[in-house]
């Protein structure tokens, strides 16, 4: 009878949290023979840690199948005041929390070594928590492995082989550790191992924190029927291409994916927003409490400015776009779709909350250009947009203003990261930056919140 009713106050905890799918509809659905509740991304984000905890204990509760959750890296955000000074304490929890609910996997990202000093150390302490770690990242020390990039598990009866690989972009690890970090570069090293990784009956799963340029070429050395799971580019859409399925699965943990596995290995994909007001995890929700009030200074609990209303993460992006082309009295401004964290939530704006929507500073830099560039480098920019697997590059820019005046040149303006990194965002090596304005992202974003 405790079952019974755990059941019910769970389904009643899911319908109010997240929008799955209509009760009517969910009730009439062939109950799948397992499934993968799969995150990415999650960047130590507390102001949903909690709930998203809260939604998958609904989860595993009301289906009364097996079930793996499967973690695609990037699970500490060093730019977090309270993860850097509390050892990420949170995270641990909510990863111990995770492993007791179901089986977990994690997949190594450039994150994970972002709270140690020796990457070896945070596998040892997943592994000790109950998790599964997969990673194809060597140690250039010893030229051994960190973690085997294979894995062998049970979903009831079904087996289920998955497969780590890792971002080569040394550049997104932490700087004192990367000399000890040998990356294969992605797609070469899934040519060379997937055959054999993937061989023999079972679910395939392979998580890829590499991006979407690595996990296009890599799509089609899949067998028929794999599950792809991405991520690194914080994106959030899912591919189909014939019986594989390819999925995205956002970021900062504002959704979650269901993968409902079918007995005869068919794989139904689900993705669910994460509600931060929704019900939370009572004993995460207060270590949260707790650890946000010892390791927060009232310089980061001090209200720095006012947002008049919420804005999603693809609304902020165009925002803070907009605001870094009047600061430079450009005509159009371009900010790194992974700059920025979460979307600005509405009313009183901490430093602490303000630094998880604009992740990173950097200088203002700027160019001029003619119509016919300007237009090519629209193209490929707000990918939040996109349709279609073939529109997207990865990480992207949002682009702010996108409607301009007919003229021969138009002035635009960037952060200095898209600027050194020009063929990644831009698609072209010959936009020629000088310096902009002496002010930086951060405060021009402040002043520009201030003004609403």
């Amino acid at each position: 009878m405790q079952i019974d009713l755990h059941r019910r106050s769970a389904l009643q905890l899911l319908a109010s949290s997240v929008a799955l799918l209509p009760m009517a509809a969910y009730a009439q659905a062939p109950a799948p023979a397992g499934r993968i509740l799969i995150l990415s991304d999650l960047h130590s984000a507390y102001e949903r840690s909690a709930q998203l905890l809260a939604a998958l204990e609904a989860e595993v509760a009301i289906h009364d199948v097996p079930h793996l959750i499967v973690i695609n890296g990037d699970v500490f955000e060093i730019g977090n005041a309270v993860t850097k000074r509390s050892g990420g304490a949170i995270d641990w929890a909510l990863l111990k929390a995770l492993a007791r609910l179901a089986p977990t996997v994690l997949n190594l990202g450039n994150h994970e070594p972002d709270l140690v000093e020796d990457l070896a150390q945070a596998i040892a302490r997943a592994q000790a928590a109950g998790l599964t770690v997969v990673s194809n990242i060597g140690d250039a020390r010893t030229g051994q492995p960190f973690a085997k990039a294979t894995a062998a598990l049970q979903l009831g009866d079904m087996p289920v082989k998955l497969v780590g690989i890792a971002t080569d972009a040394i550049t997104t690890y932490p700087k004192a550790q990367r000399d000890s970090l040998a990356i294969p570069a992605p797609v070469d090293w899934a040519a060379a191992h997937l055959g054999d990784a993937l061989a023999g009956p079972g679910l395939n799963v392979v998580l890829s924190h590499a991006g979407v340029v690595a996990d296009r070429a890599i799509l089609p050395m899949l067998p028929d029927g794999t599950l792809l799971i991405g991520g690194h580019d914080h994106l959030l859409f899912t591919h189909d291409q014939g019986a594989t399925r390819y999925v995205h699965t956002g970021s900062w943990s504002s959704t979650y994916t269901v993968a409902d596995i079918g007995a005869d290995g068919s794989i139904g994909l689900t993705q669910v927003p994460v509600d931060p007001a929704g019900p939370a995890s009572a004993d995460l929700a207060a270590l949260i409490a707790a650890t946000m009030a010892e390791h927060l200074t009232d310089a980061e609990r001090a209200t720095v400015a006012t947002a008049p209303a919420a804005l999603t993460l693809a609304e902020t992006g165009r925002f803070v776009a907009a605001a870094m082309a009047q600061a430079a009295g450009a005509d159009v401004g371009f900010i790194g779709h992974t700059t920025l964290g979460t979307g600005l939530a509405a009313g009183a704006v901490s430093l602490h909350a303000f630094n998880s929507v604009v992740r990173f500073d950097g200088k203002l830099v700027v160019a001029d250009v003619d119509a016919a560039t300007l237009s090519e480098i629209l193209a490929v920019c707000n990918q939040d947009q996109a349709a279609t697997l073939d529109q997207r590059t990865g990480d992207f820019l949002y682009a702010a203003p996108t409607q301009v005046p007919q003229k021969a040149t138009y002035r635009i303006v960037t952060g200095d990261w898209p600027a050194m990194n020009q063929k990644k965002y831009f698609l072209r090596e010959d936009l020629v930056f000088a310096p902009g304005p002496e002010t930086t992202i951060k405060p021009l974003v402040l002043a520009a919140i201030g003004k609403g």
